[in-house]
């Protein structure tokens, strides 16, 4: 089985601060249909609904 691609942590700091930009580039109003286009971008690239839903779950918790 091949392994997932994985990012270290300058990576995945880089893509919080490219995340970070958009959301505000977005908008108050805009905010919440940027982040659906962008998740379902994202599933689309994975290829994978269950995964994408493993994920959904993992990002739910620990909200409060």
């Amino acid at each position: 089985m091949p392994s997932s691609p994985t990012l270290d942590i300058a990576g995945l700091e880089a893509v919080y601060d490219c995340l970070a930009e958009a959301i505000d580039a977005a908008g108050e109003p805009r905010r919440t249909l940027f982040l659906v286009k962008l998740a379902l971008l994202n599933a689309q690239a994975l290829g994978d609904a269950a995964q994408f839903a493993r994920h959904v779950d993992e990002a739910l918790q620990d909200l409060a």
